[in-house]
């Protein structure tokens, strides 16, 4: 049985996803879910890209211990440089460097010619070989590279010390039996293909990056690159999930498989769609809220008498469990941190009485408490303390034919309150308008998206934003039980990470 690698970027392809703004504790906290489910490596960021960015990839790095984790970086010495700062801390250190090698981007983008691009790409490897355990080189846009170039290239970067070579369809130009075939080429091609990991990464533009993925598991690559759910640029990555599920259903076909705990799996795509506000479609493969969900009377029959008639994947084999244990307001603390342990919420011990009192406090407001419900809790607090400069203290909406108006206190930066009231034709107009005026800031409401955490009358509410504020791109989450209440969090929240990215650079400006 070969032994497939899972190579997960969500925390530096997936937070490109127009939208996605992680903060640092955002981000551990999926680091930290990552190496639960077990993933080969983990690519933390792109350290080059900002200070704030470097911070985070080397905190990941120093905290993950049973997943490697890497960072991406350009053929450029001062990238690679930043790169070893941040990861040289990690457990076995690994950088991933890239340099286009199609015609349209050696022409247009690169403006260089097929020598150069190898010069290039040779010189960088060389130099992060003498610093780097493990060095994975990337042909971007591979999927569109002639391919007598591309293994010219690849056979001089692994001369150089390359030990994986990455062939990513970054577009998602691919189809499955042409991508498939690139892989094929290299191995009968390549002297030296032997030494190296081959790795997929591709893109979903056509919809086939799963498929692309498994054709060149088909033909030689031993590495799979992707991110939790498909989120990316565009129309996203590669879904690890279903890579792994497609490898572990149809293993007599495949022959491969990976080391991921698949019953971590829901919990991943939860905690991954919580912290990023990228909902997961109702029916998206795996993880989806109908991936196992029965209603054509015939199909119901099937299931009751043989699960296997219409279910290929078990619910609980990633992590769906048919009964969950009912927490309520009669709950005790024991139970309540025995659940967050099953759960696999790590919490701190000094943490677990806060956070049992709020969890006691939504209790009484509430019939059960579901697990969406406990992990919802616990990352909006565990969250929530990073940078906070505004805090809601109360708010008040009156309505009153088409006018709707909104009283709120919020604690501000100066650990001063501050009441200021606002109209608007809704009531959510009514606070975001109110809220504007007090935070002193002109924003732009780009996106404004609700849904429920659980099912019933009582259930909380999630709300996600992305707002311009002072010519600044940022996103916020806000829960509650009300929706009003969710609605004014998310706000602050995003006004919050913009106040402190803009403190941090003060900061950064005065050193």
């Amino acid at each position: 049985m070969q032994k497939i690698k899972i190579y997960d970027t969500t925390l530096r392809d997936g937070e490109q996803t127009p939208g996605v703004n992680l903060n640092f504790s955002e981000k551990l906290e999926i680091a930290k879910q990552l190496e639960r489910l077990n993933v080969d490596i983990i690519e933390a960021g792109f350290p080059a890209a900002s200070k704030g960015d470097a911070s985070s990839v080397q905190k990941i790095a120093q905290t993950i211990k049973n997943s490697t984790v890497t960072g991406l970086a350009r053929c450029v010495q001062q990238d690679m440089d930043i790169a070893w700062e941040s990861l040289k801390d990690g457990v076995n250190p690994r950088l991933h460097i890239f340099l286009a090698t199609s015609p349209i981007h050696r022409e247009y983008k690169l403006k260089m010619t097929k020598e150069q691009v190898i010069e290039a790409s040779v010189e960088a490897v060389k130099y992060a070989a003498a610093k780097f355990p493990v060095v994975q080189w990337s042909a971007e846009d591979a999927s569109r590279t002639e391919l007598p170039f591309l293994a010219e290239i690849v056979e001089k970067v692994i001369q150089a010390g390359a030990h994986v070579i990455n062939i990513p369809d970054t577009v998602g130009y691919g189809t499955p039996y042409d991508y498939g075939q690139i892989f094929k080429y290299l191995k009968e091609n390549v002297p030296s293909i032997y030494k190296v990991d081959l790795s997929t990464h591709c893109h979903d533009d056509l919809g086939m990056a799963v498929a692309n993925s498994l054709a060149a598991i088909e033909n030689g690559a031993t590495q799979v690159e992707g991110t939790i759910n498909g989120i990316g640029e565009r129309a996203g990555n590669t879904a690890l999930e279903e890579v792994a599920l497609a490898l572990r259903i149809r293993k007599d076909y495949y022959n491969a498989e990976t080391r991921l705990h698949l019953q971590e799996i829901s919990r991943t795509s939860s905690v991954v769609s919580k912290l990023t506000g990228m909902i997961v479609p109702a029916n998206k493969a795996v993880v989806g809220a109908n991936a196992f969900a029965h209603e054509s009377g015939i199909h119901q029959d099937g299931v009751l008498k043989e699960k296997s008639t219409y279910e290929i994947i078990s619910p609980e084999l990633v992590g769906f469990a048919s009964n969950n244990l009912v927490l309520g307001k009669h709950s005790g603390r024991h139970a309540f941190k025995n659940r967050l342990d099953e759960l696999g919420l790590v919490v701190e011990e000094e943490e677990v009485s806060e956070l049992f009192a709020a969890f006691k406090d939504l209790a009484d407001r509430k019939k059960e408490m579901t697990d969406d419900d406990l992990t919802a809790l616990v990352l909006e607090k565990k969250i929530s303390k990073e940078a906070q400069y505004y805090q809601l203290l109360s708010i008040e909406v009156q309505s009153k034919e088409n006018e709707h108006s909104a009283t709120i206190t919020l604690s501000g930066r100066n650990n001063e309150n501050i009441t200021e009231t606002g109209t608007g034709k809704g009531s959510v107009e009514a606070v975001y308008n109110t809220l504007e005026k007090m935070v002193d800031e002109h924003v732009n409401l780009l996106d404004y998206r609700i849904q429920s955490v659980g099912a019933g009358r009582d259930a909380l509410a999630q709300v996600f934003v992305k707002m311009n504020c002072a010519g600044m791109d940022t996103s916020g989450r806000g829960l509650a039980q009300d929706v009003i209440e969710a609605s004014a969090k998310a706000y602050i929240n995003a006004i919050n990470r913009v106040l402190y990215i803009k403190e941090s650079s003060d900061s950064e400006l005065v050193k």
